[in-house]
C-alpha cells in the first residue's frame, strides 16, 4: 500500500506544471520592464525564451515589436503584479500596467523555467477591469 502511494505523488508530481517561484518570475518581467525604459533591447533581450530569440533574431527586432506592438511596457507609468495562474500546464503571471495616459492594461506572462532560470515565452494583452486593452 505505501509503495502505491508513492508511486501516485511521483505520477501527480511529475504530471503537475513547475511549481512557479513568484519573487523569481516578477524579478525577470521586472527587469525586462527595466532594460525596455532604459532601450537597453540587448538586456530586455535575454529575458526571453530561446522560441521568442528564434522569432526576433536580434534585440533590435525585438525592441521594434515591442514600442509598436506594446508601448505600454516599454513605457509604463506604474506596475502592479497580480496573480500567477497555470493554465492548460503553463504559468502565466498577471501584470496590470498603467500606461502614461492613465489607461489600465492586464498582460499575461507565459513562463517557462529552463535550467533552473525563468524566461519569458510569450505575453498576451486581455481587457482590464475598465474595459480598456
Amino acid at each position: 500500500m505505501r509503495h502505491l502511494v508513492m508511486i501516485l505523488m511521483a505520477v501527480l508530481f511529475l504530471g503537475a506544471p513547475a511549481r512557479a517561484d513568484e519573487t523569481a518570475i516578477r524579478s525577470v518581467i521586472s527587469s525586462q520592464i527595466e532594460a525596455f525604459q532604459a532601450d537597453d533591447f540587448t538586456t530586455a533581450f535575454t529575458y526571453a525564451s530561446p522560441t521568442i530569440r528564434q522569432i526576433f533574431k536580434t534585440p533590435e527586432n525585438f525592441g521594434t515589436m515591442v514600442r509598436q506592438g506594446y508601448p505600454m511596457v516599454w513605457r509604463p507609468a506604474e506596475t502592479n503584479f497580480l496573480s500567477v495562474e497555470v493554465i492548460d500546464g503553463l504559468l502565466w503571471q498577471n501584470v496590470m500596467i498603467r500606461d502614461q495616459a492613465g489607461g489600465l492594461h492586464i498582460l499575461e506572462y507565459q513562463m517557462i523555467e529552463l535550467g533552473g532560470v525563468w524566461k519569458i515565452n510569450a505575453v498576451r494583452l486581455r481587457k482590464a477591469p475598465d474595459g480598456t486593452a
